[in-house]
């Protein structure tokens, strides 16, 4: 059952379970993400881990999602392999989900202390792409009043 505010979707959470303990494959693919879409769907990708820096489970969702039609995120969460349960994502998949999908929030926590938080609170103080593109406006200056 999908629930609102900040408590936890646990249909969300089930599914990226089921997808590790099903499809988690050696050391190659050993956490699995799901994103709820916008429309109330749920996308499911697993890592690619590679020595050369492989994407995150978080990050082959966007790629999933994206071949699927979805392109705006509302929640994600990544379980681990081996019992490990949920994950929080790495400061990599943090600043990644906060450009593509800035509203998004993330299942965090463990067991009984599962919540569900918004990803900005995650990446604090963070880097703002957009800010830097060329073709992005001047941000206003402040006001010398």
């Amino acid at each position: 059952m999908r629930t609102q505010g900040d408590s936890v979707d646990q249909e969300l959470v089930r599914a990226a379970t089921d997808v590790v303990r099903i499809r988690s494959h050696g050391d190659n693919h050993t956490v699995a993400a799901a994103g709820r879409a916008a429309d109330g769907r749920i996308v499911t990708a697993m890592n690619a881990y590679h020595f050369t820096g492989g994407p995150c489970a978080e990050l082959a969702l966007i790629g999933a999602a994206a071949a699927q039609g979805v392109y705006e995120l509302t929640t994600v969460v990544a379980v681990g392999d081996r019992g490990r349960g949920v994950l929080p994502p790495c400061g990599r998949c943090r600043q990644v989900l906060v450009d593509y999908f800035p509203d998004v929030r993330v299942v965090v926590g463990a067991g009984d202390a599962l919540r569900t938080v918004a990803v900005a609170e995650l990446l604090p103080e963070r880097y703002v792409w957009a800010d830097h593109q060329l073709d992005a406006e001047p941000p206003e200056p402040p006001d010398a009043g």
